[in-house]
């Protein structure tokens, strides 16, 4: 899996890196104590020093993507997982990197910027994209709705992953959508109710087939 994707990975780890590059250049003009955590209504609730603002965050979203790299590696199906899929998974992460990393200078240099608006769009997108490649998705142990009744049963997982797929598009249309509007409890149903239907699908299917 590697051999087949070092650009691949070798590209999206530079750019997951890239924010503290850019955190250097704007060393000076950022504040000794910067937010790093934000409520859903934009206002800062946590912070942390500018070391690990520029330095620390990057590099806890390159360390995400390195085991994400070596779960699908070790896995014994890793070539079950569909060809399409891992580009989007790896993607992910410097895309998350330089967003939030982005977010976090914007807000510190004191430019105006709606946060919780830019996140659940981010999701939204990020839903849609794996909505359509999840379904093509054959039994592994790193990717897609793991749970026994899947892993044990190759017509569960294809059936729970159809099913799956619909959900996450549909969830991550609705995110978009309502993005202008978001508050925590919708946040919270739109982002964890598409991942958990279909675990419910695969227990249903599994006693149905008993």
């Amino acid at each position: 899996m590697i051999k087949e994707n070092k650009k691949l990975i070798i590209v999206t780890s530079v750019v997951t890196l890239l924010p503290m590059i850019v955190g250097l250049l704007l060393w000076n003009k950022l504040p000794d104590t910067m937010a790093t955590h934000f409520d859903i209504n934009n206002q800062a609730d946590g912070y942390s020093s500018k070391a690990f603002a520029v330095f620390g965050i990057p590099g806890f979203i390159f360390l995400c993507q390195l085991i994400c790299v070596g779960a699908t590696c070790v896995d014994p199906k890793h070539r079950n997982i569909n060809k399409k899929i891992y580009p989007v998974l790896l993607g992910t992460f410097p895309v998350v990197s330089l967003l939030v990393s982005s977010l976090m200078f914007a807000y510190s240099l004191g430019y105006a910027t709606d946060i919780g608006f830019i996140m659940s769009l981010m999701i939204g997108v990020l839903y849609i994209a794996l909505g359509n490649y999840i379904p093509k998705v054959k039994q592994n142990y790193t990717v897609g709705f793991r749970v026994r009744w899947t892993l044990d049963d190759e017509d569960n997982w294809y059936h729970t992953h159809r099913f799956g797929g619909k959900c996450m598009v549909i969830g991550g249309i609705l995110m978009m959508a309502a993005s202008p509007v978001i508050n925590i409890w919708l946040l919270i149903t739109v982002a964890f109710v598409p991942a958990l239907l279909p675990i419910l699908y695969s227990y249903i299917y599994y006693k149905k087939k008993q």
